[in-house]
């Protein structure tokens, strides 16, 4: 996302670019996208899956090493003003079709085989360029896929626009010849040459400062990953045996807890509504809860609940 960023927005980049990258196991959420309501945040953590939100809309989707990722960026005629995503996964196909397979631009964004999807595509425009960018599953493992996207038990009532599963396919699957994903992409490469006068750019090592500072910055921090969400609320309840019946419920607002109740029917020593005003304005992020309550005695607020039960109610 930073390198698209720093394509998209540099003058120095002149021509039409594509590249194809893989990565290791991640979601790239939608920018107009609640993150929380998107992933699996449990099974994100325990499996060190990285999330982070791209420039341009569309759904959540999921990438590791059987992914392979595709980027065309190309200067903007003066007509093209509306998305056009025809343009851009019509040499995607035309390279899938000469390996056999039979795959077609159907709905809004998808390239789909035998009715399944195979690619999911986004597209943005700036003033000067055009950024289209898709996935292609070649050999994605899609159990993963599917826990890493599920959303947690948690009621979640929210603005945030709502992605739609869809049945998948993995590319291998249909290959009349065997390959890996390096392969695959080496094919897909050279037929898109074939058909683009282009040549190879290497980045410069004032690039690569660039883009990582551009990480550092904005597309590898929590603001910008979870924080940039909608306004979205949360609730949740469960019985401890230790404590009793709790439900909490959740106002978030650019990551931030705008808002929290918390009821039940435990005993305590103070009024709850202390630790309510301790946890408004912390980010919803698990790691802050965490190291909020290492400072205070939860039991004083809710008798005999661990921190972990606590923090199991507003994340898990």
């Amino acid at each position: 996302m930073a390198f698209e960023n720093y394509v998209m927005n540099n003058d120095d980049f002149k021509d039409d670019y594509v590249f194809f990258y893989i990565h290791s196991p991640s979601i790239i959420v939608g920018k107009h996208q609640n993150t929380i309501e998107e992933i699996n945040s449990k099974y994100v953590k325990e499996n060190d899956i990285i999330v982070a939100r791209r420039n341009t809309g569309g759904g959540a989707v999921y990438h590791d090493e059987g992914n392979l990722n595709f980027s065309f960026i190309t200067t903007k005629k003066e007509d093209e003003n509306e998305i056009d995503f025809k343009k851009y996964t019509l040499p995607i196909i035309n390279a899938l079709k000469k390996l056999g397979v039979d795959a077609y631009l159907s709905g809004r964004n998808d390239i789909l085989v035998d009715g399944k999807k195979i690619s999911g595509n986004a597209q943005g425009l700036n003033k000067n360029k055009v950024l289209h960018h898709g996935t292609l599953m070649f050999n994605v493992d899609v159990e993963s896929l599917v826990n890493s996207l599920n959303v947690s038990q948690m009621k979640i009532e929210s603005k945030a626009i709502k992605s739609v599963k869809s049945r998948v396919l993995n590319i291998k699957d249909v290959l009349d010849i065997k390959m890996d994903i390096y392969q695959f992409k080496d094919f897909i490469l050279d037929e898109i040459f074939s058909e683009m006068d282009m040549e190879e750019y290497r980045l410069t090592d004032k690039d690569y400062e660039n883009i990582e500072k551009l990480v550092k910055d904005k597309y590898g921090t929590w603001e910008f990953n979870y924080g940039y969400s909608p306004k979205f609320s949360i609730k949740n309840k469960k019985k401890f045996e230790s404590s009793g019946l709790i439900e909490v419920m959740l106002d978030v607002k650019s990551g931030i807890i705008e808002d929290i109740k918390i009821s039940g029917d435990y005993f305590s020593v103070k009024e709850t509504d202390e630790l309510e005003d301790m946890i408004k304005g912390f980010n919803y992020r698990e790691d802050d809860i965490k190291s909020l309550l290492e400072t205070i005695k939860l039991d004083d607020y809710i008798t005999n609940i661990k921190n972990e039960e606590f923090i199991s109610l507003l994340f898990d």
